[in-house]
């Protein structure tokens, strides 16, 4: 089947068996396929500017926000003094958008592994590309594995965009990325990871939580809406080397007027503590799956 077909966009993929997410498309803004995957970017008639990886919905205009801000303040409230951050992946610059807004983040380096995307996003997705103008931003095109071996306890939280677990993301998953994330981390310091949804892929986003389990020393699995992610439901896998992080509670907590200069659309210090609060199966395979381990 066309995943462009009568000027339609559908999500076919087999990591989505049975169900499609599928948008009218106006226009086929750019098509390529770059060293590592197969990039497009659609203009939409309901979501504005879209990108696709390989098949599967990255970002678009309509909400992006949603998973940029939660992916980005969940772990950075999180920290009593996130001075140090690291971004891997996150090519569309909406992760960086978000982490320069934090006050007490004072230097970003980001590595992202293709600079197609980079460069793709700059040009259809100047509204999440501003992030890459951030003063306190370092951007490195280079493999996310090998700068971290580069930068042992160097960084006070670790945030990874990946797109989805095919083509270059899928070593992003395993439980060996968590290790070498906790190597590159000062002590106290915290990560947070893209970790699927529960509907349909409950045993990846609680593997995703078990990495973070058995590497550090507190975990948790919190969730955001984003309507075109699948289900409209998308996970963040957290870990932590402070044995008292309280994930539910952030230290950093955002006054209304604090929220609104930061231009934040989505997270708000409710939300941030409302995104660990699970339905009961994820709770009851959660805990089922500490008892296997």
């Amino acid at each position: 089947m066309d995943v462009l077909k009568k000027g339609w966009f559908s999500e076919l993929t087999e990591l989505l068996p049975g169900r499609c997410f599928s948008m009218e498309v106006e226009q086929i803004l750019h098509q390529e396929k770059s060293k590592y995957q197969d990039i497009l970017v659609l203009k939409t008639k309901s979501h504005g500017n879209v990108l696709v990886l390989d098949g599967m919905i990255q970002c678009t205009e309509f909400d992006e926000f949603a998973y940029q801000e939660m992916i980005s303040f969940l772990p950075l409230c999180s920290h009593p003094k996130p001075q140090r951050v690291l971004i891997v992946g996150g090519g569309d610059g909406g992760v960086a958008r978000e982490v320069s807004k934090h006050p007490l983040v004072e230097t970003i380096d980001q590595v992202e592994i293709d600079d197609k995307v980079v460069e793709v996003s700059k040009k259809y997705l100047p509204f999440m590309a501003i992030g890459f103008d951030s003063p306190k931003l370092n951007l490195h095109i280079a493999d996310g594995f090998k700068f971290m071996k580069e930068h042992e306890a160097y960084y006070d939280v670790i945030i990874t965009d990946s797109s989805d677990p095919i083509g270059p993301a899928v070593s992003l998953f395993q439980k060996s990325y968590f290790e070498l994330m906790k190597k590159a981390l000062r002590p106290g310091g915290i990560v947070c990871s893209q970790a699927d949804t529960f509907w349909g892929h409950l045993k990846n986003a609680s593997s995703m939580r078990r990495h973070c389990k058995d590497v550090f020393l507190k975990a948790a699995y919190a969730t955001s809406f984003v309507s075109t992610y699948p289900a409209g439901q998308i996970g963040y896998a957290l870990g932590s080397l402070n044995e008292n992080t309280d994930f539910k509670n952030p230290v950093f907590q955002l006054t209304d007027q604090l929220r609104k200069e930061m231009k934040l659309r989505y997270y708000t210090t409710e939300i941030h503590r409302a995104a660990f609060a699970l339905p009961a199966f994820v709770v009851d395979a959660i805990e089922e799956d500490d008892k296997t381990c």
